[in-house]
């Protein structure tokens, strides 16, 4: 049986961010709404009411001041910890609709649906188990390839008609080079400010001039990555989907301060919560680590302060991905280059040198010291119970360093002290 044309479906939750605090907070519906990022800097997520009013994302929550005040506009700190567990609910329902399941990011999912004769009644259907399971309103965006259903979703999105699923296998042709000829080629997937002004000179303005542009001549000026944007518009697969992402051959750990730090306890505290999360991530892919660098920073937009940016690398005398070991190597790089008398905005460390467990055979006497079923056990409750259930004494322990999180709602489904109550 003919299995029709290649069925690629992008699932992406609206206003991610914002749906997950509205849907423990029912009295923000119609309100507008904003998640700021890291350290309460900058808007990472409005709701439609919050766009209409002219708050632009990424625009530093400071300059709005007076417009949060007028409107009475919710102001929210990010909330990683609810936002992971709902998109982990969402990503499981909608892997129920294909075997081939690519997650993307935490609030798209691609799914191949080539073959099933029911995409219409599949694609609605998804939608609405996702709205009634999880609260979390999401648009699908169908098309031959994942730059087309890129486009699809962002016309689900954007026109009401479509109910929340555009689906371009549906349309003619001429359908298809109609819509395509009212979207502004900046709206297609990698195409950013810089390359869209560099089409414009090109006389490239759209989506439709790009599809029917000239290959050759613009792979020459701009390289294999454009021509395979263009083929995949023309609805060839260049970007084939990721079942299971890759192995990391670099794990970076870091953060900016709430506020500036002075002492070197502060930063013994942070790294040794940065290293626990970086060794996690080895161990959640079956990875040690051969090298370790830590790095501590200055506020460089504070030129009137004193600056001091040092980086170490540190040669492990085996490969690890035990906690305990990497933060002693920590602590010893972050002593050979803290200098009293700065004032610290950062720091961070990075696991390199990566590679899968079972290519390395530690002896017996460094696996007892290591003691991997200590490891083990730790990441079982924390997989259980939440993560920083159990976790050694000094991760986090102190809290000068933390980010501000002034705004933060309570994290809902991963602590039982922050479960609704119902009165």
């Amino acid at each position: 049986m003919d299995a029709g044309p290649r069925s690629i479906a992008l699932i992406d939750c609206n206003n991610f961010y914002v749906s997950c605090e509205r849907l423990f907070r029912p009295d923000l519906l119609n309100r507008p709404v904003v998640v700021l990022s890291n350290n309460d800097g900058c808007a990472v997520s409005r709701s439609q009411e919050a766009k209409a009013l002219g708050i632009k994302m990424g625009g530093p929550i400071f300059e709005v001041a007076d417009l949060v005040k007028k409107h009475n506009i919710a102001v929210f700190s990010s909330n990683y910890a609810l936002y992971a567990d709902l998109s982990n609910r969402v990503m499981s329902i909608l892997a129920e609709y294909s075997p081939v399941h690519e997650v993307y990011s935490i609030d798209e999912s691609f799914l191949d649906l080539t073959g099933f004769d029911d995409i219409v009644a599949r694609t609605r259907a998804m939608r609405q188990k996702v709205m009634t399971d999880t609260g979390i309103p999401v648009c699908v965006g169908v098309g031959q390839s994942k730059t087309l259903a890129k486009l699809a979703n962002f016309m689900a999105k954007r026109h009401p008609r479509s109910a929340g699923v555009f689906n371009f296998n549906l349309l003619s042709s001429n359908q298809v080079d109609s819509v395509l000829k009212n979207l502004p080629v900046e709206e297609v997937w990698g195409i950013g400010r810089k390359l869209t002004a560099s089409l414009s000179a090109y006389g490239i303005d759209t989506v439709l001039q790009l599809r029917d542009s000239d290959v050759a001549s613009l792979r020459n000026k701009f390289g294999v990555v454009m021509e395979k944007t263009i083929r995949e518009l023309r609805g060839e697969t260049c970007i084939e989907l990721d079942e299971a992402a890759p192995a990391k051959k670099q794990i970076i750990n870091s953060r900016s301060f709430g506020k500036n730090v002075t002492a070197i306890e502060d930063l013994q505290d942070a790294l040794a919560h940065f290293v626990s999360n970086a060794a996690r991530k080895l161990r959640d892919q079956d990875s040690i680590a051969g090298m370790l660098q830590v790095f501590i920073q200055t506020n460089r937009f504070r030129t009137e302060l004193p600056q001091y940016n040092p980086c170490i690398a540190v040669p492990l005398v085996q490969p690890t991905c035990n906690t305990i070991t990497l933060q002693r190597y920590a602590m010893a790089a972050l002593n050979s280059i803290f200098k009293q008398g700065y004032e610290y905005k950062k720091a961070g460390v990075i696991l390199s040198e990566i590679s899968p467990t079972t290519t390395y055979q530690g002896d017996m006497f460094s696996e007892a010291k290591e003691k991997p079923e200590l490891m083990d056990v730790l990441d079982q409750v924390n997989r259980r119970y939440g993560k920083g259930t159990l976790k050694l004494s000094q991760d986090g322990s102190r809290h000068s360093w933390k980010m501000r999180m002034e705004a933060k709602s309570p994290s809902y489904t991963t602590t039982w002290d922050d479960f609704p109550v119902c009165r």
